[in-house]
Protein backbone atom coordinates (compact mmCIF):
# COMPACT_ATOMS: atom_id res chain seq x y z
CA UNK A 1 0.00 0.00 0.00
CA UNK A 2 1.51 3.55 -0.97
CA UNK A 3 -1.50 5.86 -0.81
CA UNK A 4 -2.30 6.92 3.09
CA UNK A 5 -4.54 9.66 4.64
CA UNK A 6 -1.67 10.36 6.79
CA UNK A 7 1.98 9.92 7.20
CA UNK A 8 3.60 10.51 10.30
CA UNK A 9 7.78 10.83 10.73
CA UNK A 10 8.92 10.36 13.73
CA UNK A 11 7.74 7.47 16.17
CA UNK A 12 8.44 9.20 20.06
CA UNK A 13 5.61 10.50 21.82
CA UNK A 14 4.55 13.15 19.27
CA UNK A 15 4.65 10.94 16.08
CA UNK A 16 2.66 8.26 18.22
CA UNK A 17 0.03 10.34 19.89
CA UNK A 18 -0.96 11.98 16.54
CA UNK A 19 -0.89 8.80 14.69
CA UNK A 20 -3.17 6.65 17.31
CA UNK A 21 -5.23 9.50 17.46
CA UNK A 22 -5.76 9.89 13.81
CA UNK A 23 -6.41 6.11 13.47
CA UNK A 24 -9.11 6.09 16.24
CA UNK A 25 -11.25 7.86 13.63
CA UNK A 26 -10.63 4.95 11.07
CA UNK A 27 -7.87 6.57 8.68
CA UNK A 28 -5.32 5.12 7.35
CA UNK A 29 -1.91 5.99 8.92
CA UNK A 30 1.77 5.23 8.16
CA UNK A 31 4.27 5.68 10.63
CA UNK A 32 7.95 5.53 9.67
CA UNK A 33 10.57 5.46 12.47
CA UNK A 34 14.21 5.90 11.62
CA UNK A 35 15.49 3.65 14.98
CA UNK A 36 14.54 0.47 16.13
CA UNK A 37 12.51 1.13 19.58
CA UNK A 38 13.60 0.57 22.84
CA UNK A 39 16.10 3.72 22.06
CA UNK A 40 17.51 5.73 24.12
CA UNK A 41 16.09 9.43 24.52
CA UNK A 42 16.32 12.38 27.25
CA UNK A 43 13.22 14.17 28.33
CA UNK A 44 12.53 11.96 31.34
CA UNK A 45 10.40 13.97 33.47
CA UNK A 46 6.38 14.01 32.63
CA UNK A 47 4.06 16.58 33.66
CA UNK A 48 0.20 15.13 34.91
CA UNK A 49 -1.75 16.80 31.65
CA UNK A 50 0.63 13.40 29.22
CA UNK A 51 0.00 10.93 32.17
CA UNK A 52 -3.82 11.87 32.79
CA UNK A 53 -5.08 13.17 29.68
CA UNK A 54 -3.27 12.42 26.63
CA UNK A 55 -2.58 9.06 27.91
CA UNK A 56 -6.13 8.26 28.49
CA UNK A 57 -7.04 9.74 25.43
CA UNK A 58 -4.43 6.92 23.41
CA UNK A 59 -5.97 4.26 25.99
CA UNK A 60 -2.73 3.15 27.19
CA UNK A 61 -3.10 5.08 30.64
CA UNK A 62 -3.39 1.82 32.86
CA UNK A 63 -0.67 -0.06 30.82
CA UNK A 64 1.62 3.12 31.68
CA UNK A 65 0.83 2.62 35.67
CA UNK A 66 1.42 -0.60 35.30
CA UNK A 67 4.75 -0.49 34.13
CA UNK A 68 6.21 0.96 37.97
CA UNK A 69 7.25 4.03 36.71
CA UNK A 70 8.57 6.71 39.50
CA UNK A 71 5.53 8.81 40.82
CA UNK A 72 6.26 12.49 40.79
CA UNK A 73 4.32 14.68 42.74
CA UNK A 74 6.03 17.85 41.29
CA UNK A 75 9.33 19.31 41.54
CA UNK A 76 12.28 20.50 44.68
CA UNK A 77 14.41 23.50 43.61
CA UNK A 78 17.60 25.11 44.82
CA UNK A 79 16.68 27.95 43.50
CA UNK A 80 16.23 32.32 43.81
CA UNK A 81 17.51 33.76 47.07
CA UNK A 82 16.03 31.66 49.55
CA UNK A 83 19.41 29.26 50.16
CA UNK A 84 16.89 26.47 51.85
CA UNK A 85 15.18 23.93 49.23
CA UNK A 86 11.45 24.67 48.52
CA UNK A 87 9.08 22.40 46.26
CA UNK A 88 5.90 23.13 43.98
CA UNK A 89 3.27 20.79 44.18
CA UNK A 90 1.02 20.06 41.09
CA UNK A 91 -2.12 20.08 44.00
CA UNK A 92 -1.01 23.81 44.38
CA UNK A 93 -3.11 24.93 41.78
CA UNK A 94 -7.36 24.38 41.99
CA UNK A 95 -6.83 23.52 38.21
CA UNK A 96 -4.89 20.55 39.12
CA UNK A 97 -5.59 19.15 42.89
CA UNK A 98 -7.14 15.77 43.55
CA UNK A 99 -6.26 12.01 42.50
CA UNK A 100 -4.28 12.95 39.30
CA UNK A 101 -2.10 15.67 40.60
CA UNK A 102 1.08 13.46 39.85
CA UNK A 103 2.97 12.60 37.24
CA UNK A 104 6.02 10.20 36.24
CA UNK A 105 9.91 10.21 36.04
CA UNK A 106 10.09 7.84 33.14
CA UNK A 107 12.96 5.91 31.12
CA UNK A 108 12.40 7.01 27.87
CA UNK A 109 13.24 3.69 25.95
CA UNK A 110 10.42 2.10 27.93
CA UNK A 111 8.11 4.66 27.62
CA UNK A 112 8.45 5.81 24.08
CA UNK A 113 7.69 2.20 23.05
CA UNK A 114 4.72 1.59 25.08
CA UNK A 115 3.17 4.61 22.96
CA UNK A 116 4.50 3.40 19.51
CA UNK A 117 3.78 0.13 20.38
CA UNK A 118 0.08 1.64 21.31
CA UNK A 119 -0.35 2.74 17.65
CA UNK A 120 -0.11 -0.07 16.16
CA UNK A 121 -2.15 -1.87 18.52
CA UNK A 122 -4.53 0.82 17.22
CA UNK A 123 -4.32 0.44 13.46
CA UNK A 124 -1.46 2.70 12.71
CA UNK A 125 1.21 0.98 10.06
CA UNK A 126 4.65 1.00 12.23
CA UNK A 127 7.59 0.37 10.13
CA UNK A 128 10.71 1.16 12.31
CA UNK A 129 13.99 1.30 10.76
CA UNK A 130 12.71 3.50 7.74
CA UNK A 131 14.18 6.51 7.11
CA UNK A 132 12.77 9.63 5.72
CA UNK A 133 15.07 11.15 3.10
CA UNK A 134 12.48 13.76 1.25
CA UNK A 135 9.46 15.18 0.84
CA UNK A 136 7.20 15.11 -2.06
CA UNK A 137 5.27 17.93 -3.71
CA UNK A 138 2.40 18.51 -6.08
CA UNK A 139 3.73 18.43 -9.64
CA UNK A 140 7.15 18.23 -8.32
CA UNK A 141 6.85 22.52 -7.13
CA UNK A 142 8.89 23.45 -5.03
CA UNK A 143 5.91 25.78 -3.50
CA UNK A 144 3.41 23.18 -3.98
CA UNK A 145 1.22 21.22 -1.70
CA UNK A 146 3.32 18.37 0.13
CA UNK A 147 1.92 15.09 -1.74
CA UNK A 148 4.09 12.53 0.50
CA UNK A 149 7.31 11.65 1.45
CA UNK A 150 10.34 9.24 0.10
CA UNK A 151 11.72 6.77 2.41
CA UNK A 152 14.68 3.83 2.78
CA UNK A 153 13.79 0.92 4.08
CA UNK A 154 16.11 -1.23 6.53
CA UNK A 155 17.78 -2.63 3.56
CA UNK A 156 18.33 0.65 1.95
CA UNK A 157 15.64 -0.15 -0.85
CA UNK A 158 13.85 3.53 -2.00
CA UNK A 159 10.13 3.87 -1.53
CA UNK A 160 7.59 6.18 -1.82
CA UNK A 161 4.41 7.11 -0.25
CA UNK A 162 1.54 9.25 -0.61
CA UNK A 163 -1.04 10.76 1.69
CA UNK A 164 -3.25 13.89 1.24
CA UNK A 165 -1.11 15.26 4.51
CA UNK A 166 2.63 14.81 6.24
CA UNK A 167 3.20 15.05 9.78
CA UNK A 168 7.03 15.84 10.58
CA UNK A 169 7.55 14.82 14.25
CA UNK A 170 11.20 13.45 13.73
CA UNK A 171 12.63 15.78 16.13
CA UNK A 172 15.19 18.38 16.62
CA UNK A 173 17.99 17.46 14.46
CA UNK A 174 15.96 16.21 11.62
CA UNK A 175 15.77 19.10 8.16
CA UNK A 176 12.50 17.75 7.16
CA UNK A 177 11.05 21.17 9.03
CA UNK A 178 12.20 22.93 6.89
CA UNK A 179 9.77 21.92 3.80
CA UNK A 180 7.03 23.32 5.67
CA UNK A 181 8.57 26.70 5.40
CA UNK A 182 9.50 29.67 7.13
CA UNK A 183 12.42 29.55 9.82
CA UNK A 184 13.46 28.32 12.94
CA UNK A 185 13.99 31.26 15.34
CA UNK A 186 16.44 30.73 18.35
CA UNK A 187 15.40 32.50 21.67
CA UNK A 188 18.80 35.18 22.66
CA UNK A 189 17.54 33.86 25.85
CA UNK A 190 17.96 30.38 26.97
CA UNK A 191 21.06 28.92 24.89
CA UNK A 192 22.45 26.65 27.12
CA UNK A 193 24.52 23.33 26.66
CA UNK A 194 23.49 20.06 28.51
CA UNK A 195 26.07 17.57 29.81
CA UNK A 196 24.29 14.50 31.54
CA UNK A 197 24.95 10.66 32.44
CA UNK A 198 23.44 8.15 34.96
CA UNK A 199 24.11 7.27 38.73
CA UNK A 200 23.65 4.46 40.97
CA UNK A 201 22.81 4.80 44.50
CA UNK A 202 22.36 8.42 44.66
CA UNK A 203 20.36 9.81 47.70
CA UNK A 204 16.52 10.31 47.57
CA UNK A 205 14.56 13.25 49.09
CA UNK A 206 12.26 12.49 52.22
CA UNK A 207 8.91 11.49 51.54
CA UNK A 208 6.38 12.38 49.89
CA UNK A 209 9.30 13.80 47.56
CA UNK A 210 11.41 11.01 47.08
CA UNK A 211 10.11 11.29 43.27
CA UNK A 212 10.47 14.77 42.55
CA UNK A 213 12.91 16.06 40.37
CA UNK A 214 15.55 18.22 42.21
CA UNK A 215 16.72 21.03 40.08
CA UNK A 216 19.56 23.17 41.66
CA UNK A 217 20.80 26.48 40.47
CA UNK A 218 24.50 27.15 41.06
CA UNK A 219 27.18 29.58 39.64
CA UNK A 220 27.76 27.81 36.41
CA UNK A 221 23.82 27.43 35.43
CA UNK A 222 21.86 24.56 37.36
CA UNK A 223 21.60 20.56 37.49
CA UNK A 224 18.65 18.41 37.27
CA UNK A 225 18.29 15.38 39.49
CA UNK A 226 15.99 12.55 38.02
CA UNK A 227 15.24 9.84 40.22
CA UNK A 228 14.36 7.20 37.11
CA UNK A 229 14.39 3.99 39.94
CA UNK A 230 15.12 3.59 43.31
CA UNK A 231 18.55 3.29 42.55
CA UNK A 232 18.90 4.98 39.15
CA UNK A 233 19.27 8.91 38.80
CA UNK A 234 19.52 10.93 35.77
CA UNK A 235 21.48 13.95 36.71
CA UNK A 236 22.22 16.95 34.09
CA UNK A 237 24.65 20.00 34.21
CA UNK A 238 22.45 23.22 32.01
CA UNK A 239 25.69 26.06 31.35
CA UNK A 240 26.25 28.34 29.18
CA UNK A 241 28.03 27.86 25.59
CA UNK A 242 31.39 29.48 27.11
CA UNK A 243 31.82 26.50 28.65
CA UNK A 244 31.41 24.53 25.30
CA UNK A 245 35.46 24.08 25.00
CA UNK A 246 35.81 22.07 28.16
CA UNK A 247 32.83 20.05 28.19
CA UNK A 248 33.74 18.65 24.46
CA UNK A 249 37.59 18.50 25.49
CA UNK A 250 37.03 16.25 28.52
CA UNK A 251 33.62 15.27 29.56
CA UNK A 252 34.35 13.06 32.92
CA UNK A 253 36.48 16.04 34.20
CA UNK A 254 34.08 18.37 32.87
CA UNK A 255 31.29 16.93 34.64
CA UNK A 256 33.71 15.84 38.00
CA UNK A 257 34.17 19.88 38.39
CA UNK A 258 30.77 20.55 37.80
CA UNK A 259 28.97 18.32 40.52
CA UNK A 260 32.13 19.73 43.09
CA UNK A 261 30.73 22.85 42.14
CA UNK A 262 27.37 22.31 43.06
CA UNK A 263 27.27 21.19 46.43
CA UNK A 264 23.70 20.11 46.72
CA UNK A 265 24.48 17.66 43.65
CA UNK A 266 27.73 17.18 45.03
CA UNK A 267 26.28 15.33 48.17
CA UNK A 268 23.46 13.50 46.72
CA UNK A 269 25.71 11.44 44.58
CA UNK A 270 28.69 11.26 47.86
CA UNK A 271 27.70 7.19 47.79
CA UNK A 272 26.67 7.10 44.14
CA UNK A 273 28.40 5.13 41.12
CA UNK A 274 28.18 6.61 37.87
CA UNK A 275 26.66 3.86 35.04
CA UNK A 276 29.03 3.31 32.23
CA UNK A 277 27.56 0.46 30.51
CA UNK A 278 24.72 0.06 28.51
CA UNK A 279 22.21 2.55 27.04
CA UNK A 280 22.98 5.01 30.06
CA UNK A 281 26.83 4.35 30.11
CA UNK A 282 28.04 7.56 28.77
CA UNK A 283 28.13 11.16 29.25
CA UNK A 284 26.20 12.97 26.27
CA UNK A 285 25.82 16.43 25.35
CA UNK A 286 22.95 18.30 24.04
CA UNK A 287 22.29 21.73 22.47
CA UNK A 288 19.57 23.18 24.92
CA UNK A 289 18.72 26.12 23.10
CA UNK A 290 15.31 27.15 22.73
CA UNK A 291 13.33 27.73 19.63
CA UNK A 292 10.10 27.72 17.80
CA UNK A 293 9.63 27.73 13.56
CA UNK A 294 7.67 30.48 12.23
CA UNK A 295 5.62 28.19 10.07
CA UNK A 296 4.27 25.24 11.96
CA UNK A 297 2.34 23.86 8.85
CA UNK A 298 1.69 24.68 5.34
CA UNK A 299 -0.23 22.92 2.92
CA UNK A 300 -0.58 19.15 3.42
CA UNK A 301 2.30 19.26 6.23
CA UNK A 302 2.37 20.05 10.01
CA UNK A 303 4.91 20.23 12.47
CA UNK A 304 4.63 18.76 15.85
CA UNK A 305 7.32 18.07 18.70
CA UNK A 306 10.76 19.21 18.57
CA UNK A 307 10.49 19.69 15.04
CA UNK A 308 8.02 22.45 15.75
CA UNK A 309 9.67 24.45 18.94
CA UNK A 310 11.21 23.66 21.77
CA UNK A 311 11.84 25.19 25.23
CA UNK A 312 14.56 25.01 28.36
CA UNK A 313 13.77 21.92 30.42
CA UNK A 314 13.64 23.31 33.68
CA UNK A 315 10.29 22.73 34.10
CA UNK A 316 9.66 19.23 32.70
CA UNK A 317 7.55 21.04 29.79
CA UNK A 318 9.35 18.80 26.36
CA UNK A 319 6.97 15.54 26.71
CA UNK A 320 3.89 17.56 27.36
CA UNK A 321 4.43 20.14 24.25
CA UNK A 322 4.94 17.30 22.30
CA UNK A 323 2.26 15.33 23.30
CA UNK A 324 -0.21 18.38 23.62
CA UNK A 325 0.99 19.65 20.30
CA UNK A 326 0.06 16.51 18.64
CA UNK A 327 -3.27 16.09 20.19
CA UNK A 328 -4.13 19.39 18.23
CA UNK A 329 -2.90 18.17 14.99
CA UNK A 330 -4.79 14.79 15.12
CA UNK A 331 -8.16 17.31 16.10
CA UNK A 332 -7.10 19.46 12.81
CA UNK A 333 -6.59 16.68 10.63
CA UNK A 334 -9.74 14.63 11.34
CA UNK A 335 -11.77 17.32 11.14
CA UNK A 336 -9.91 18.37 7.56
CA UNK A 337 -10.48 14.94 6.11
CA UNK A 338 -13.92 13.95 7.60
CA UNK A 339 -14.29 17.64 5.47
CA UNK A 340 -16.17 19.08 8.05
CA UNK A 341 -13.77 21.95 8.22
CA UNK A 342 -11.42 23.78 5.02
CA UNK A 343 -7.65 22.63 6.03
CA UNK A 344 -6.65 26.50 6.55
CA UNK A 345 -9.19 26.79 9.31
CA UNK A 346 -8.07 23.42 11.18
CA UNK A 347 -5.09 24.37 10.53
CA UNK A 348 -5.11 27.80 11.92
CA UNK A 349 -7.01 26.71 14.91
CA UNK A 350 -3.75 23.90 15.81
CA UNK A 351 -1.63 26.98 15.26
CA UNK A 352 -3.21 29.47 17.66
CA UNK A 353 -3.18 26.82 20.56
CA UNK A 354 0.07 25.27 19.59
CA UNK A 355 2.03 29.31 19.89
CA UNK A 356 -0.56 29.83 23.05
CA UNK A 357 0.74 27.07 25.06
CA UNK A 358 4.81 27.09 24.34
CA UNK A 359 4.43 31.12 24.72
CA UNK A 360 3.16 30.50 28.31
CA UNK A 361 5.79 28.07 29.14
CA UNK A 362 8.49 30.51 27.59
CA UNK A 363 7.24 33.43 29.68
CA UNK A 364 6.65 31.25 32.82
CA UNK A 365 10.61 30.41 32.00
CA UNK A 366 11.67 33.85 31.67
CA UNK A 367 10.33 34.84 35.24
CA UNK A 368 11.63 31.66 36.60
CA UNK A 369 14.78 32.35 35.99
CA UNK A 370 15.01 36.34 36.54
CA UNK A 371 14.22 34.79 40.64
CA UNK A 372 17.77 33.29 40.85
CA UNK A 373 19.39 36.52 42.46
CA UNK A 374 23.32 35.74 42.10
CA UNK A 375 25.06 38.53 39.95
CA UNK A 376 28.46 37.74 40.25
CA UNK A 377 28.07 34.87 37.74
CA UNK A 378 27.92 35.51 34.12
CA UNK A 379 25.06 32.52 33.73
CA UNK A 380 22.65 34.44 35.57
CA UNK A 381 23.50 38.05 35.14
CA UNK A 382 22.84 37.75 31.17
CA UNK A 383 19.18 36.71 32.22
CA UNK A 384 18.03 39.56 34.52
CA UNK A 385 15.19 39.94 31.62
CA UNK A 386 12.30 41.63 34.01
CA UNK A 387 13.04 45.61 33.18
CA UNK A 388 13.73 44.00 29.44
CA UNK A 389 15.82 46.54 27.10
CA UNK A 390 13.35 47.27 23.80
CA UNK A 391 15.32 45.59 21.71
CA UNK A 392 14.87 42.24 23.87
CA UNK A 393 11.69 42.68 24.23
CA UNK A 394 11.09 42.90 20.21
CA UNK A 395 13.12 39.52 20.21
CA UNK A 396 11.15 38.10 22.78
CA UNK A 397 7.58 38.91 20.93
CA UNK A 398 9.02 37.41 17.60
CA UNK A 399 9.67 34.28 19.47
CA UNK A 400 6.66 33.66 21.41
CA UNK A 401 4.46 35.41 19.56
CA UNK A 402 5.18 35.25 15.87
CA UNK A 403 2.88 39.01 15.93
CA UNK A 404 4.46 42.71 15.23
CA UNK A 405 6.29 43.65 17.99
CA UNK A 406 4.03 47.07 18.43
CA UNK A 407 0.88 45.30 19.52
CA UNK A 408 2.69 44.23 22.91
CA UNK A 409 5.70 46.69 23.20
CA UNK A 410 3.25 48.50 25.98
CA UNK A 411 2.87 45.74 28.09
CA UNK A 412 4.95 43.15 27.80
CA UNK A 413 7.86 44.41 30.24
CA UNK A 414 5.25 45.08 32.55
CA UNK A 415 4.02 41.39 32.43
CA UNK A 416 7.10 39.81 32.55
CA UNK A 417 7.79 41.77 35.74
CA UNK A 418 4.58 40.64 37.29
CA UNK A 419 5.11 36.83 36.02
CA UNK A 420 8.40 37.36 38.02
CA UNK A 421 7.42 38.72 40.91
CA UNK A 422 4.10 35.91 41.33
CA UNK A 423 6.83 33.84 40.85
CA UNK A 424 9.17 34.94 43.78
CA UNK A 425 5.82 35.39 45.75
CA UNK A 426 5.29 31.67 45.42
CA UNK A 427 8.36 30.32 45.33
CA UNK A 428 10.79 31.84 47.54
CA UNK A 429 9.72 30.98 51.11
CA UNK A 430 10.92 27.79 52.92
CA UNK A 431 8.77 24.59 52.45
CA UNK A 432 5.83 24.28 49.59
CA UNK A 433 5.00 26.92 47.20
CA UNK A 434 1.25 27.60 47.94
CA UNK A 435 -1.04 28.83 44.90
CA UNK A 436 -2.81 32.04 44.85
CA UNK A 437 -6.57 32.35 44.88
CA UNK A 438 -7.92 32.10 41.15
CA UNK A 439 -4.53 30.29 40.53
CA UNK A 440 -2.85 33.25 38.87
CA UNK A 441 -0.25 32.82 36.18
CA UNK A 442 0.52 29.03 37.30
CA UNK A 443 -3.15 28.29 36.78
CA UNK A 444 -2.94 29.62 33.16
CA UNK A 445 0.24 28.24 32.65
CA UNK A 446 -1.37 24.41 33.73
CA UNK A 447 -4.78 25.42 32.36
CA UNK A 448 -4.93 23.80 28.68
CA UNK A 449 -2.87 20.08 30.51
CA UNK A 450 -5.96 21.09 33.21
CA UNK A 451 -8.20 20.57 30.28
CA UNK A 452 -7.32 17.57 28.76
CA UNK A 453 -7.22 15.69 32.52
CA UNK A 454 -10.93 16.74 33.07
CA UNK A 455 -12.20 15.93 30.03
CA UNK A 456 -10.22 12.37 30.05
CA UNK A 457 -11.98 11.57 33.55
CA UNK A 458 -15.61 12.85 32.67
CA UNK A 459 -15.40 11.13 29.03
CA UNK A 460 -16.47 14.54 27.83
CA UNK A 461 -13.58 16.78 26.03
CA UNK A 462 -15.68 19.37 25.15
CA UNK A 463 -17.17 19.92 28.92
CA UNK A 464 -14.36 22.42 29.70
CA UNK A 465 -13.10 23.50 26.58
CA UNK A 466 -13.73 27.16 25.60
CA UNK A 467 -12.50 28.58 21.89
CA UNK A 468 -9.29 30.21 21.59
CA UNK A 469 -10.66 32.93 19.88
CA UNK A 470 -14.27 34.43 20.57
CA UNK A 471 -16.80 32.73 18.09
CA UNK A 472 -14.16 30.06 16.96
CA UNK A 473 -13.88 26.55 17.10
CA UNK A 474 -14.05 23.82 20.61
CA UNK A 475 -12.85 20.49 21.15
CA UNK A 476 -15.85 17.67 20.42
CA UNK A 477 -16.96 15.41 23.06
CA UNK A 478 -14.53 12.60 22.13
CA UNK A 479 -11.31 15.09 22.15
CA UNK A 480 -10.40 13.95 18.42
CA UNK A 481 -11.96 16.73 16.45
CA UNK A 482 -12.82 20.71 16.47
CA UNK A 483 -16.49 21.83 16.59
CA UNK A 484 -17.81 25.09 16.30
CA UNK A 485 -18.31 27.26 19.18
Amino acid sequence: MTEYDVIVVGGGPAGSTVSTLVAKRGHRVLLLERESFPRYQIGESLLPATVHGVAKLLGVHEEIERAGFTVKHGGTFRWGANPQPWTFDFAVSHRMAGPTSFAYQVERARFDKILLDNAARRGVDVREQHTVTDVLRDGDDPEGRVTGVRYQDADGAEHTAYARYVVDSSGNTSRLHTHAGGQRVYSEFFRNLALFGYWEGGARLPAPSEGNILCVAFDAGWFWYIPLSPTLTSVGAVVHPEHTARIQGDPETAMRELIDACPMISENLADATRVTEGIYGQLRVRKDWSYRNTDFHCPGMILVGDSACFVDPVFSSGVHLATYGATLAARSLNSALAGELEEKEAFAEFDARYRREYALFYEFLVGFYDLHQSEDSYFWAARKVANTAPTDLESFINLVGGVAGDEFTDTTGSRLAATSAELADAFTGTGHAEAKPGGGFLGSLLAAGAELQVGAALGDHGALDSAAVAGGLTVSGDGLSWERA
